[in-house]
């Protein structure tokens, strides 16, 4: 190997973990409530109400984000995207670190939900994606989740001892805020050392303004590239489907204390686990199995719903009030590390249906946009479910639902892997 080739890969390889120290550093604030919700409460004066408005808000912002996005990530190269993403983030933290007004407080989860879900997560998904070829998708993708994994446990309970050492108080909280957003801002300068401007245009030459309306023209095209493209449509719904399973995983905590009792020790044990060691664990799985067995992202998930959709179908049809805990655990424990492992390749197949890659931007951000779609509704509906229908029965019909959701995604594998083997034929 050549002296040059290894500084690339070496390269390659300290930019990929950069990425990764971002995108499990970029949402700490933006969910500060998952570590620290009563001390929100009792620090900076904020109600329940208050709380939930700010997130459902920032969730529609992060919804209406993806969708610029989709032009922004084609338009703006990502050393400039990336960097400014993650400062933003630490200024915004510096900001909530002084305990603002509410109406502030508002306008900075706003602005959180700008930098991390509109110019960061897809413009981090191209990145990713054009670091790797195509045989390097499911291993690349799979590391990055498990990476965000670890990012995750490392960041949050250095927060949390930070917190805990200034003795739990309105300063420990401050210290907390100001570590979540000094992290980011660090790797954020970082980057923009570290990144590689985008390929340069061909009319480079071209006078300024030429330039500019030469690359707006590029952007928009590729915008209307995108939304043209089936392959792009059918990968994103993939990806839906995967996630509205996905966000029914959250009821597996309330469901194994009202049918099991599961004790309190046992919760934060569980929850530990099924946060951030099966990401740990599912992503880099499902990146081997895709790259080395399966050779084949789509194969990979299309077999995942079927073993995902039968065990739920089962689990919701087992006798629990007679099963013991441990079982409980290990078979929701199971749904979950198969769900992670999806999770992980899913936007993995964009190469495997030779997506072009000039528009790969348009297509991550198209993809992020349809495919967590379900974060902003499917809570509602498990959540309603659950309210509607006392006892186990409402859980069976939340279960039954998710499974449902994998069948429909197994359909969706099955006609993209069709699609795959026609334009195989054609090409040949």
């Amino acid at each position: 190997m050549s002296e040059q080739k290894k500084r690339t890969i070496d390269k390659k390889w300290i930019s990929f973990g950069i990425l990764m120290l971002g995108a499990g550093t970029i949402y700490k604030l933006g969910f500060l409530k998952d570590a620290f919700y009563v001390p929100m409460q009792e620090f900076m004066g904020l109600s329940h109400t208050q709380i939930g408005t700010a997130m459902s808000v920032a969730g529609l912002i992060s919804t209406f984000g993806f969708l610029a996005s989709i032009y922004l990530t084609d338009r703006v190269s990502k050393k400039i995207m990336i960097p400014l993403s993650l400062i933003g983030i630490c200024i915004c933290g510096i900001c909530l670190s002084t305990f603002p007004s509410y109406p502030v407080f508002l306008l900075i989860y706003c602005l959180l939900a700008v930098c991390a879900d509109m110019l960061y997560w897809p413009t981090m998904l191209k990145t990713v994606r054009l670091l790797g070829n195509e045989d390097e998708q499911g291993r690349m993708f799979g590391i990055m989740e498990a990476g965000r994994g670890l990012m995750d446990t490392i960041i949050a309970f250095g927060a949390l001892g930070i917190f805990s050492a200034l003795g739990s108080t309105a300063n420990g909280l401050k210290m907390a805020i100001l570590f979540y957003s000094v992290v980011p801002g660090v790797i954020g300068i970082i980057m923009y050392f570290l990144l590689e401007p985008d390929n340069a245009p061909d009319t480079q030459t071209a006078n300024a303004a030429a330039k500019d309306v030469n690359a707006n023209k590029r952007a928009w095209e590729g915008v209307v590239r995108a939304l043209k493209n089936k392959n792009i449509w059918l990968v994103s719904f993939n990806v839906f489907f995967v996630y509205s399973v996905y966000c029914g995983l959250t009821y597996f905590i309330p469901f194994l204390e009202e049918a099991y009792a599961l004790p309190a020790a046992l919760v934060g044990v569980y929850g530990i686990i099924n946060q951030y060691g099966l990401k740990m664990l599912g992503g880099p799985i499902g990146g081997f199995i895709t790259d080395k067995v399966l050779h084949s992202a789509t194969k990979y998930l299309r077999i995942a719903f079927v073993i995902v959709g039968t065990i739920l179908v089962v689990f919701s049809l087992l006798p629990h009030q007679s099963m013991g805990i441990f079982l409980g655990m290990f078979i929701t424990l199971t749904i979950s590390a198969c769900v992670y492992s999806m999770r992980a390749i899913f936007f993995a197949p964009m190469d495997e249906v030779h997506v072009p890659r000039e528009i790969t931007g348009s297509a991550m951000s198209m993809g992020s946009f349809i495919g967590y779609l379900p974060g902003a509704f499917m809570y509602a509906v498990y959540g309603g479910i659950l309210d509607k229908f006392d006892g186990l029965t409402g859980y069976r019909i939340v279960y039954i639902i998710m499974a449902a959701f994998a069948a429909g995604g197994f359909l969706l594998s099955t006609y993209i892997l069709s699609t795959i083997k026609k334009a195989k034929k054609a090409a040949n």
